[in-house]
């Protein structure tokens, strides 16, 4: 049980990968605190899609952990409430032309290969699944895998069914990173006071490099701003999460430069959410017309129909980005009892149980469910400093 200010580990972060963090912690019978400056979902998570994606992932370390998601996924849509709105809808990739749609298979078998659902649709037959598509397109993939859930209410929820072994502190930020003996970690320091634990877990999404700082560590989570435009409620026009195939080789790109590649999908409350856009332009938080233009232009060429639907709002978000696409996770051995759970970029939601689980079962010393080491935090340098003690 948590008592007093000592609990088992403390959570810097309260979007889903910290809320998965504490879930499962908490399942595994320790006890956590919760910390963030803001709400629970009031980073990231709050502005994503809720995306929860296979189809957009190369064979490799970030496909089996979102593979491994995917289970831990349909787990808790049967523990949590349904009031998380999981919709394991499916996903539809589409080329517009041969050469596309030859790239696309040629993708999609390399995932079959990894253990990824992946259905080839031709292209005469593409309006079988989305009735309102573009005619004229080359061929698609079908992603029966592919899900959906409402990305706050699902931290929330991950967070209540925690109970008692859970303890949020909200609107406190995290000023220091408490060490003693050897550097190793002893808790974290606020605002309000001490908060003492043996283990820290840095799931602070874009300010995760900021958390690492405050560690005495180096971990380069850099802010990719994206746009999501949201329409008026329609019937259920869009019965998928549809997108160009472009949006795969965005996804995987380094540029600082401002992409878009439409990803349409209806909701269960009516609206249609059109994303995606990315560029590196810092915390910006201005408005872009250029982005919400291309995202438009892009969605209606995908749907035809949309060229009549109004936009009602947009907001836009930030993407907790690392150079090489990939998460941190796990210990950080240049700061003992300080682990990492960010840099999920836009696939945070989406990987949030896995990344949970592997948290979890670290700080308990049980199994890990899958190879951790392409995660590990101090790859991009052995950069170390002093930190806070005492």
């Amino acid at each position: 049980m948590l008592t007093g200010n000592s609990p088992d580990l403390i959570v810097v972060g309260a979007g889903v990968v910290g809320a998965a963090c504490a879930y499962y912690a908490a399942r595994a019978g320790l006890s956590v605190t919760v910390i963030d400056r803001g709400p629970v979902a009031g980073g990231t998570t709050g502005a994503g899609e809720g995306n929860l994606l296979v189809s957009d992932k190369e064979p490799g370390p970030e496909l089996d952990l979102a593979l491994l998601s995917t289970e831990l996924w349909r787990e808790l849509a049967d523990e949590l409430p349904p009031g998380i709105e999981y919709e394991a809808k499916g996903g539809l990739v589409v080329a517009s032309d041969e050469r596309g749609a030859a790239a696309l298979r040629g993708f999609a078998g390399r995932q079959a290969r990894a253990g990824v659902i992946a259905e080839e649709v031709p292209g005469d037959r593409l309006r079988d699944l989305e009735p309102h598509l573009s005619p004229g397109l080359a061929g698609g993939v079908h992603y029966p895998q592919d899900a959906q859930v409402q990305p706050a209410l699902a931290a929330a929820h991950l967070l209540r069914a925690g109970g008692e072994r859970v303890r949020l502190r909200l609107g406190e930020e995290v000023t220091g990173i408490l060490t003693g003996a050897g550097g190793r970690v002893r808790g974290v320091r606020t605002a309000a006071g001490e908060v003492h634990a043996a283990h820290v877990v840095n799931a602070a999404g874009t300010w995760g490099g900021e958390v690492a700082r405050i560690a005495g560590v180096t971990l380069p989570v850099r802010p990719r701003r994206g746009f999501v435009l949201v329409t008026e409620p329609l019937p259920r026009v869009v019965r998928r999460k549809v997108y160009a195939a472009d949006y795969v080789a965005d996804v995987a790109s380094g540029s600082a430069a401002l992409q878009t590649s439409a990803v349409v999908e209806g909701t269960p409350a009516g609206p249609v959410l059109i994303g995606a856009s990315r560029e590196r332009v810092g915390f910006d938080r201005s408005l872009s017309v250029e982005a919400l233009r291309r995202l438009a232009g892009q969605a209606v060429r995908l749907f035809p129909l949309l060229a009549t639907v109004r936009a009602i709002r947009t907001y836009a978000g930030f993407r907790p980005y690392l150079p090489d696409h990939l998460p941190a996770i796990g210990p950080d051995p240049r700061r003992p009892g300080l682990l990492h759970a960010c840099g999920h970029e836009g696939a945070g939601i989406g990987l949030a149980p896995a990344t949970g689980r592997i948290v979890a079962e670290i700080v308990r010393g049980g199994e890990l469910p899958l190879d951790i080491g392409p995660f590990r935090p101090d790859r991009f340098g052995s950069g170390a400093g002093g930190g806070l003690s005492c």
